[in-house]
């Protein structure tokens, strides 16, 4: 899992650019397995089985990552730019990011030209620049044009006990586990996974994949934002790391089905998983839509907890990563039988 999780969350691939992502995992798949991609380029699945469900089960994941996008090129060579995301603009200052291979760092005015009213209020994305080491607006322009996505410039390292940072583990984790699911062998009943695009900016490849699928239940593996810091008490810590899966009963986009949901945290007491559910309803994802899908998808999602998500500097606990995959691997074939 880990090795997987590496070699995909090392790629570039912020929303709407997903094809190395989609490459990688194409030739990542087990022969057995058939795919299709749409005009989006959603990457769907299929593995067949020695039979088939009386449920069609939908897996799914995106492949996209936040990022950002150049918009302007300033006299002095710096890179103005638009955040492709959700990206909290006090948390980048500094970031290393990369733009057409080229490195850079995100600036900004230094503290000491700084008013105190400035001090004082958070810091937008209109103050901020990327600084590609040009010297000039026509030098910036020999390698970069408006329009060409910025991503973070962030290694995969393992620290701690058990913990990893990287940045696109949001979700990448997901299709790491999509992809370990698919390679299991003596499966018994046919399903699909969707490798989705266009997460991160409303849930868009979800829409037309889930049409095209027409599930009846659908899993959506997932990251979500555990706060569980010095700074954080009780609920709002919303979940933790090394607390096992993250299931959720309710978030901005989805109320989740109250079966489903039951189910994933009995399977996790019958096999000892760890299992946790969020205290706070914040956040969304793909759930949102595909739950609304033609007549409608029962959907159920199984969290990665993650520390300071939609950064240079996802954190997340290798115990945590198994324990999802070894409830989906429980949970799965009784969905079949639902």
């Amino acid at each position: 899992m880990k090795n997987i999780l590496k070699q995909l969350c090392l790629i570039d691939g912020v929303s709407g650019r997903e094809n190395l992502v989609r490459e990688t995992i194409i030739s990542l798949l087990p022969s057995d397995c058939e795919y299709t991609i749409d005009a989006l380029g959603n990457l769907i699945v299929t593995k067949t089985g020695k039979k088939s469900s009386k449920n069609r089960i939908m897996l799914s994941a995106h492949m996209d990552e936040v990022g950002m996008i150049v918009t302007f090129i300033e006299q002095d060579g710096s890179l103005r730019f638009s955040t492709v995301g959700g990206i909290d603009p006090d948390v980048i200052v500094g970031s290393c990011v990369r733009v057409n291979n080229i490195r850079g760092v995100i600036g900004s005015k230094p503290i000491h030209l700084k008013s105190a009213q400035d001090r004082s209020k958070s810091v937008s994305v209109d103050d901020l620049f990327i600084d590609i080491g040009a010297s000039c607006k026509e030098q910036a322009e020999e390698q970069v044009n408006l329009g060409d996505v910025v991503t973070f410039d962030s290694d995969f390292l393992q620290f701690g006990k058990e913990k990893i940072k990287s940045k696109a583990v949001d979700d990448r984790f997901g299709c790491a586990v999509l992809l370990k699911l698919l390679r299991e062998e003596d499966i018994e009943y046919d399903f699909t996974c969707a490798f989705l695009v266009q997460e991160e900016v409303g849930l868009r490849g979800a829409r037309p994949a889930t049409y095209a699928v027409n599930p009846d239940i659908a899993v959506i593996f997932e990251t979500t934002t555990a706060a569980d810091t010095p700074l954080s008490v009780g609920k709002d810590k919303v979940c933790m790391l090394g607390s096992g899966a993250v299931v959720s009963f309710m978030d901005n986009a989805t109320i989740y089905d109250s079966e489903l949901y039951k189910l994933a945290f009995l399977t996790a007491k019958e096999n000892n998983i760890l299992c946790q559910t969020k205290t706070a309803i914040a956040g969304g994802n793909d759930a949102g839509a595909i739950s609304q899908s033609r007549n409608g998808v029962k959907t159920i999602s199984i969290s990665l907890p993650c520390r300071y998500l939609h950064s240079a500097c996802c954190v997340a606990d290798e115990q945590d990563m198994d324990a999802i995959l070894n409830l989906a691997t429980k949970i799965l074939p009784k969905l079949f039988e639902l």
